[in-house]
């Protein structure tokens, strides 16, 4: 995968208003859920690494579907930076931050959004040179309210707020100043990736691009 492009965060969070947080329980659903998804306009696919098929899902979608750029959630990991990599992606999420991993995607190459939800984990991201974070879980963790506290002292770092976040709740969060884009899980129902109703999934993507602020 070394000829593909690189990305920054930034980059990976200016692309579309969401990023798709999704969960694939069957790989035979990876590259059909894939090419919905892009077909709707979202190209920044984040695969969590909550099921044993993640891997094996986002090696099928970087190797059969070219348009997307495929990233791996959840890790947490040295080991779960490196398994990403080498399955394909091309960027991290993960839901908290420590400093081995964020050397540890440097190392792999894969640009990261780490999770944040306090003050101190902002610094400590900081310290290591992130700039672009997930503020997450966003609406357990204050929500709306606690970006804009936070864009005072943290006024150069730029967030993708995940968690709870809603098609309903979206624009909230994107018409604040600090925020790029957001985390949701709602492009991907699980009864729609069941159904193989992919073009509901193409339609919950096209609908994200009127939430840009």
């Amino acid at each position: 995968m070394s000829n593909l492009p690189t990305f920054s965060a930034l980059q990976v969070m200016q692309d579309a208003p969401v990023i798709p947080v999704i969960v694939l329980n069957d790989v035979a659903h990876a590259v059909p859920m894939a090419r919905a998804l892009v077909a709707g306009g979202i190209r920044m696919l984040e695969v969590t690494l909550r099921t044993p098929q993640a891997l094996a899902c986002i090696e099928a979608i970087a190797r059969e579907v070219p348009e997307a750029v495929v990233g791996a959630g959840t890790v947490r990991t040295k080991a779960d930076a490196q398994a990403a990599a080498n399955a394909g992606s091309r960027f991290a999420v993960s839901p908290g931050y420590t400093s081995a991993v964020g050397q540890a995607c440097r190392d792999a190459g894969l640009a990261l959004l780490p999770g944040v939800a306090s003050g101190s984990e902002i610094m400590m991201a900081q310290e290591d040179g992130f700039t672009e974070l997930k503020f997450f879980p966003a609406m357990q963790a204050g929500g709306p309210a606690m970006l804009k506290a936070w864009s005072g002292p943290f006024f150069d770092v730029r967030f993708c707020p995940t968690g709870g976040v809603t098609l309903q709740n979206a624009p909230e969060f994107l018409a604040l100043p600090n925020v790029v884009c957001v985390g949701g899980s709602w492009l991907v129902p699980a009864d729609a990736v069941a159904a193989g109703d992919w073009a509901r999934v193409t339609a919950l993507a096209q609908a994200t691009h009127a939430l840009r602020k």
